[in-house]
């Protein structure tokens, strides 16, 4: 099978600058999704959709493929995956004749997750075929049952009232509904869900459960900081060297 690993990693980025290109623990972030990729059992291609220069020499340096710059009209702060997804995918079927078996989606923000289990999610896609995709998950730490907005200057609950458990706000999170959010770490997708669906998932959408450590994605200096302090104390598999 063609199982083609996209890496999404555009220049811009607010709150941290450059995010995709700083260090972390002597190496470059996009690097760790990069090596991950290397090591999976299934992925035969791995390509990194950049506009940026810099971003796809660092890529290439470290194995990857950059055969294209996404237009800069698609690699806005707004801008969607779908649309870098689209571009990759049009690009590689006019240029190349190349189209894919499955699609892996990595972005450079996670870089504690394992190949093994990038593996497991593909195995998972594998024996679903009627799935559109496979989506990473972990439990999610702060329940939507607590969570607010604020409308004419009071609280008002996210999710309608008649629609939870009576002072559901007030309960411990044991007695609430078990909830998973994604984080970011691994999609694994069929191409005809972008051509056919426009959705990067589609509608019937596999769990592949991850823990907290692989699950640390960073977006903030804050994000960054928790990434340096698992490196420092070992806690990345029990051994400091370890990279993916």
């Amino acid at each position: 099978m063609k199982i083609l690993c996209l890496i999404l990693a555009r220049g811009g980025s607010t709150r941290i600058p450059r995010k995709n290109i700083k260090e972390l623990g002597g190496y470059p972030l996009i690097y760790y999704a990069i090596q991950a990729a290397q090591k999976s059992k299934y992925i035969n291609r791995i390509i990194v959709s950049t506009d940026d220069e810099e971003i796809a020499q660092i890529a290439k340096k470290y194995g990857a493929e950059a055969p294209f710059y996404r237009p800069k009209e698609i690699s806005k702060e707004d801008s969607t995956e779908l649309e870098a997804f689209e571009h990759a995918l049009n690009w590689l079927k006019e240029r190349e004749g190349y189209v894919p078996d499955l699609i892996v989606k990595l972005f450079p923000i996670a870089p504690f997750r394992k190949a093994e289990s990038i593996d497991k999610a593909i195995e998972l896609m594998l024996a679903n075929p009627q799935a559109d995709s496979v989506r990473s998950v972990r439990l999610c730490s702060e329940h939507p049952y607590k969570m607010w907005v604020i409308k004419d200057n009071r609280l008002r609950s996210l999710i309608p009232l008649e629609q939870k458990p009576k002072e559901a706000h007030t309960l411990s999170y044991q007695v609430l509904p078990t909830v998973y959010i994604q984080n970011a770490c691994i999609d694994v997708m069929k191409p005809s869900n972008i051509w056919n669906k426009r959705s990067i998932t589609g509608t019937e959408i596999i769990p592949f459960v991850m823990d907290e450590i692989e699950s640390i994605d960073i977006n903030t200096p804050l994000d960054f900081l928790l990434a340096e302090t698992v490196l420092k104390r070992g806690l990345l598999h029990g051994k400091k060297k370890d990279r993916c």
